[in-house]
């Protein structure tokens, strides 16, 4: 649309179905590569991934294109399909319903970048649950326990 100016940051995160540690080191290489070429298919800009075996941080900015749900249902889709089909998984992949969105100032962004680049150091202290459930208390997002990550019977 021309004479439409947007920057608008976001901070994904979204886990694995039943929070599974099943994106070891090979695996993650080749998810973050595949979901950064989504993301740039779609014509938004990635920041920085990274995660740990059970989930997943991505930081973008969005060009007002792509609505954050319509943007992570293409990642999630996307991705489960490419990983199925690489067959490197002894069980089928899927992703976890669901996802948090938190917006991110211009201000915070270094932060967040670093936030996100040292995933493995912080969750030697907390584990993805404590750590989510965090994010929703400091952006005041109301939640029931029942349906944080809730795992599939």
């Amino acid at each position: 649309m021309p004479n439409t100016y947007t920057q608008i940051y976001i901070h994904i995160v979204f886990a694995v179905r039943n929070r599974e540690a099943l994106i070891n080191s090979v695996l993650k290489e080749m998810l973050y590569k595949y979901i950064s070429g989504t993301i740039e298919k779609q014509n938004q800009k990635l920041y920085i991934i990274n995660g740990m075996p059970d989930h997943v941080h991505i930081l973008v900015s969005l060009n007002g294109s792509l609505s954050v749900a319509n943007l992570v249902k293409e990642i999630k889709e996307h991705s489960t399909k490419y990983i199925n089909e690489q067959n490197v998984l002894k069980a089928k992949f899927y992703w976890q319903e669901g996802y948090g969105a938190f917006s991110v100032s211009q201000s915070a962004l270094k932060n967040v970048i670093d936030y996100i680049k040292n995933q493995e150091h912080h969750h030697l202290k907390t584990n993805f649950i404590d750590e989510y459930k965090s994010f929703l208390k400091a952006y005041n997002i109301e939640f029931n326990e029942k349906y944080i990550f809730t795992e599939i019977e």
